[in-house]
């Protein structure tokens, strides 16, 4: 059963020489209990993306159209007052990035647990706190920890605490933001399959949000490849990472090591993400691919369907053998002029009506 479906969504952030396009035209849907990885380099929108399911944007950032349909509430209708009674924490949580900046420093982890408990719900603050300290100890945190500062904290306690915050109210989505990011891989390994098992206890669904292939096929039955702002590719994780079919999405497989391979050279993807104040026409990763033929620059790819989810925009994904053959090799992604045989001049975007 569907709980989050995200239409056509457009978040822009205002700057100095424009509107940053972070989240251009995304449709995504979430069924309760599942786990969706948003994958993709820094700046491709992931953050952005989740954000704007709970409006926790920055005042320069706007979501300027689409759909957010919350259980059958449209979360982009909700005031303010709404979204912190009837939304945030209560039926959507999120763990960030830096767990030190999730907590306010002059209070002591627990009063922060249990404020919120407490602001959602008809519980007295003895039984929210003790609440905290089940938490606490479901996470492998010793419940005493409660009456600690943030400051006392190390870095995987810090985030075991703040995903104990996430859970206090068994929310129905939790958004995790590279949740493992600065983390030594035993604790992050820890703190991974601890959000698992509370996660299924919860039937809470998912947002893992992360850079690393590695996390999101160990945690996530589908996969989201976002690029430029869009989700360029999308499929259960399996078939993401063992057979995909968007040139971007085969060369993040590329960084990702093969343990049972030896002699694996890994390979990055040459140049850098797209600016995303006045995209051009065409196929964002085009300048970047080494596949980009004349289709590419001139015309945005549509989502085609590969069958059992699996949606893919690129218009070469019909040649996956001779993509997924060409891109293993490391010549293929040697940095070089990649993409036009000749200049064409791109057309200009298309205009969008936003408030000053």
């Amino acid at each position: 059963m569907t709980l989050l479906d995200i239409t056509e969504l457009k978040t822009y952030y205002r700057a100095d020489d424009g509107w940053v396009r972070a989240t251009d035209d995304v449709s995504l849907s979430i069924d309760r209990g599942e786990t969706v990885g948003l994958v993709g380099e820094s700046g491709s929108g992931k953050t952005t993306l989740a954000k704007s399911i709970i409006r926790l944007l920055p005042d320069n950032a706007e979501v300027v159209d689409g759909s957010i349909d919350f259980d059958g509430t449209e979360v982009t209708e909700l005031s303010n007052r709404e979204l912190r009674k009837q939304i945030r924490w209560s039926e959507i949580s999120m763990i960030p990035q830096n767990a030190m900046n999730g907590f306010d420093p002059v209070y002591t982890v627990g009063e922060q647990i249990v404020e919120v408990i407490t602001y959602h719900e008809d519980t007295s603050k003895a039984e929210a706190r003790e609440r905290a300290r089940t938490l606490f100890d479901d996470l492998g945190v010793d419940p005493d920890r409660v009456d600690d500062y943030p400051h006392q904290f190390s870095g995987g306690m810090a985030q075991r605490a703040m995903i104990a915050l996430a859970l206090a109210l068994s929310p129905s989505l939790v958004l995790a933001d590279e949740p493992t990011t600065a983390l030594d891989v035993v604790i992050q390994d820890r703190i991974l399959e601890t959000i698992k098992e509370l996660q299924e206890e919860l039937n809470s669904a998912m947002i893992m949000i992360t850079h690393d292939m590695s996390v999101v096929s160990e945690t996530c039955d589908r996969i989201a490849v976002v690029y430029g702002g869009r989700i360029v590719e999308i499929a259960d994780a399996e078939t993401i990472i063992m057979n995909p079919r968007h040139p971007y999405t085969l060369g993040l497989r590329n960084a990702f090591p093969d343990i049972s391979d030896d002699d694996q050279e890994l390979i990055s993807i040459p140049g850098t993400p797209p600016d995303l104040v006045d995209p051009d026409d065409g196929c964002r990763f085009a300048p970047r691919c080494p596949f980009a033929e004349e289709e590419c620059w001139e015309v945005t790819p549509e989502p085609e369907s590969y069958g059992d989810g699996h949606a893919v925009e690129c218009h070469r994904a019909d040649e996956i053998e001779h993509l997924q053959e060409e891109a293993g090799k490391k010549e293929t992604w040697v940095e070089q002029d990649l993409g036009r045989s000749e200049e064409i001049e791109p057309s200009p975007p298309e205009e969008v009506e936003l408030d000053d």
